[in-house]
């Protein structure tokens, strides 16, 4: 009592001279700091509160399926796995690894969720062989797996302004050994202090006055995820005591567990380009192209140790700085206890273990992601998917898309100085599905300029033929692939007064021919008759019905005379690869939310098929222009077992080159041209011809059957009359037929000797030309 007392009497003594120290520090407390304390307050709870939704939107290929039969190369197989981040180590023993011996690849696949539902992780035997994959084997149990999906690859990242890549992570779902060993590390008292540990800034000043110059830190977790949080990298005093504020008042609101979430979601950890790689999460996938719950102690040492200096430790740039952190980093584990010395030892010993590139892409591919938005924009706009916190589930096969981008590529090289000039571009379907596989917008993939796969609308050239030769028949009774038509001259007036006298490509004509040879053979003359003969006005609604639109109603049409886009042709095309089900391109299978929730769904049920019958004589008859025809190049460079339907185009004058084929799997679209619509002196076989088949050598893919298919029979036709006739009949022409549309006799070879008797022989057709085919 006696202290307080004297303590009393020295305060009323001495207030004179304090009371104006004491009433200007309680003016500035309640005019400015206590303001100010209050508006940093308000800053720190909001940020919390929105760290939860800095997430941005995901866009993912299509996952890889795995089954017995399914077409697969060995290539193709460790491409799709180095592109989904898989990392081959040489055990396959870890999620996201494997390893091959001869054939045989070991997959520890990590398990995904998607708007189908998902798959958990398993370790996978697959064998190749011939081509396909032979046999899938669950490694664990030693039984056969029916079908397996490895988890898909992401190939786009749809950010707001800030250009940072986050994988959100609960703190239950981080390995224990990274939350200890981040507190071993950088802050051994993290749970017992108040945001500053005044204990460790006199520890790392001793320590720095000992070295001479900064050897130790003395900032505490808190104060670091301030840092990322709201303050830039100045070391002012101004800054200095925003974060020690900051961190105060941080601790004063949160758990420690939320905090500590916090930062391992936020803290800084690499640069790709200017994509900022935020949180140990996205720091896995980024160096080590696997999952943050699958890394090993040496991996999550050496992340620990990026904190201190992400670029000076950046192991791909600096990798002995980055090993002799990792090693630090594995003996104070060991000092604190979180690893066994024979753990750590062997743990050194390991390599770095870095992939290759950085597995976090944004944005790969431009031309695809442009698709991709076109189709879901009526669903999510831009704002929402800015916003982020979405994943979208796409029909991307990667190597689809890596192959075609490939093969226009290689094939512009090999041009020469024709190619320099040339642009091109690709689409890549599924034959059977409709879903977009790939799309290459120009010569140069990564561009984000224009995309000719969807907005160069080009003259198509004979891509129309098949087309309206499907249209014909469709009429069994009238037409067949033997009946004849008309390759003479024509000379049509046109509206302006002038004449439209089309040629063939060997400005020859040939008279009277069978329709399965003015086909493929590309003859000009013919086709422009039979289109004459069906009319123009029946090809153009036929057109339209694919919603079409402006197409041109004069003669011309029958020639190509028709502006379309590669991916307009991938939907013609798309109907008779598909036996007939007007099936539309789609991009996007679902869009899955932040809780793993589908809203959306993206299916397409094809509707029983229309003109099957004709669609499958149009197809048998593009199998002969594949084998003897116009692309005929494709038997030549082995690719003849693909039994592949196709058809070549080239516009006036040689501007564009087309080449449309499908086999039992794939269908692809290629276009080559220049921007400037010049010459390109190249055909369809000479210029997209030689693409789809560059394609075509490196992804596997299913033939197509030859058999003509249902509803249809093997016929031998007398060209000149339609009628059935016996194979030893000069002329007699073997085609598929609509079953029952002719009658069932046949007139056997009387009209040949008859026809020999009178000396004439003008209904015999005329003979296969010898003339180079180039259309």
């Amino acid at each position: 009592m006696e202290l307080i007392r004297r303590f009393g009497s020295l305060l009323r003594r001495s207030w004179p001279w304090l009371r104006i120290p004491f009433w200007v520090c309680t003016g500035l407390f309640l005019g400015f700091l206590l303001p100010y304390t209050l508006i940093l307050n308000k800053r720190v709870q909001d940020r919390f509160n929105d760290l939860v939704f800095a997430v941005p939107t995901r866009v993912y290929a299509r996952p890889l399926a795995l089954a017995a039969g399914t077409p697969m190369s060995p290539a193709a197989l460790e491409l799709e796995l180095t592109f989904a981040g898989y990392g081959n180590d040489g055990h396959g023993q870890v999620p996201g690894t494997w390893a091959r011996e001869g054939s045989r690849f070991l997959i520890s696949s990590r398990g995904y969720a998607g708007p189908e539902g998902g798959e958990l992780p398993k370790r996978l035997r697959v064998t190749l062989a011939r081509g396909q994959v032979g046999s899938v084997v669950d490694e664990a149990s030693g039984k056969p797996v029916k079908l397996a999906h490895l988890d898909p690859a992401r190939i786009a990242t749809l950010y707001g302004a800030q250009q940072e890549e986050r994988r959100i992570v609960r703190l239950g779902d981080v390995p224990p050994l990274l939350v200890a060993g981040l507190q071993a590390v950088e802050d051994r008292d993290f749970k017992h202090h108040i945001g500053i540990d005044f204990s460790a800034i006199l520890r790392a000043s001793f320590a720095n006055l000992r070295a001479g110059h900064t050897v130790q830190g003395g900032s505490t977790l808190t104060q670091q995820l301030v840092r990322n949080l709201f303050l830039d990298r100045g070391q002012n005093l101004t800054r200095k005591f925003n974060e020690a504020l900051l961190s105060l008042l941080i601790e004063a609101h949160y758990p420690k567990s939320r905090i500590l979430e916090a930062y391992v979601n936020e803290v800084f950890l690499g640069q790709q380009g200017n994509q900022a790689v935020h949180g140990f999460a996205a720091a896995a996938e980024f160096y080590f192209g696997r999952r943050l719950e699958d890394l090993r102690p040496q991996e999550i040492a050496l992340l620990v140790g990026m904190v201190k200096g992400p670029s000076y430790y950046d192991p791909r740039r600096y990798p002995e700085h980055a090993l002799a952190r990792r090693n630090l980093v594995l003996q104070q584990f060991v000092e604190t206890g979180l690893l066994g010395a024979a753990q750590a030892n062997a743990a050194e010993a390991a390599p770095l273990g870095i992939v290759g590139n950085g597995q976090l892409p944004h944005n790969r591919f431009p031309a695809f992601m442009q698709l991709v938005r076109t189709q879901i924009i009526s669903d999510f706009d831009d704002q929402t998917l800015s916003a982020g916190n979405l994943s979208i589930f796409t029909t991307l096969d990667p190597a689809a898309q890596l192959y075609a981008e490939q093969a226009i590529r290689s094939t512009l090289d090999d041009l020469g100085k024709r190619g320099q000039n040339v642009q091109a571009a690709a689409v890549v379907t599924d034959a059977h599905s409709g879903s977009v596989l790939a799309v290459v917008g120009g010569k140069d993939p990564g561009d984000q300029g224009f995309n000719r796969a969807l907005d160069a609308r080009r003259p198509i050239g004979s891509l129309i033929k098949p087309l309206y030769y499907l249209v014909a028949l469709s009429q069994p009774q009238r037409w067949n692939l033997a009946s004849l038509v008309d390759d003479s001259p024509v000379a049509l007036r046109q509206p302006d007064g002038s004449l439209w006298t089309p040629q063939n490509d060997d400005r020859e004509s040939h008279g009277q021919v069978p329709m399965i040879d003015a086909l493929t053979r590309s003859w000009n003359l013919a086709s422009v008759h039979l289109g004459m003969d069906i009319g123009v006005g029946r090809i153009k609604a036929f057109l339209e019905s694919f919603g079409l639109t402006g197409v041109n109603p004069s003669p011309s049409l029958l020639l190509g005379a028709i502006d379309l886009a590669p991916l307009q042709v991938a939907q013609l095309y798309q109907y008779i690869a598909a036996d007939g089900h007007a099936l539309p391109l789609v991009a996007v299978r679902g869009v899955v939310d932040g809780k793993g929730q589908t809203i959306k769904r993206y299916e397409v049920q094809a509707g029983k098929g229309e003109y099957q019958e004709a669609v499958r004589l149009t197809t048998w008859a593009m199998q002969q222009v594949a084998r003897t025809g116009t692309a005929a190049s494709i038997g030549r460079v082995g690719l003849s077992f693909l039994n592949a339907a196709g058809k070549t185009g080239t516009s006036t004058s040689q501007r564009d080159s087309w080449f449309a084929g499908f086999t039992g799997q794939h269908l692809a679209v290629f276009w080559m041209g220049r921007d400037d619509n010049k010459q390109t002196s190249l055909h369809g076989a000479s210029g997209a011809l030689r693409a789809w088949q560059e394609l075509f050598r490196k992804l596997p893919s299913m033939p197509l059957s030859a058999a003509p298919g249902d509803g249809l029979e093997l016929a031998w036709i007398n060209p000149s009359d339609g009628r059935r006739t016996q194979p030893e009949c000069e002329g007699a022409r073997q085609v598929p037929v609509v079953s029952g549309s002719l009658p069932q006799d046949t007139e056997g070879c009387f009209w040949q000797r008859v026809g020999d008797f009178f000396g004439g022989d003008g209904n015999h057709p005329a003979p296969a030309t010898t003339a180079p085919i180039r259309n």
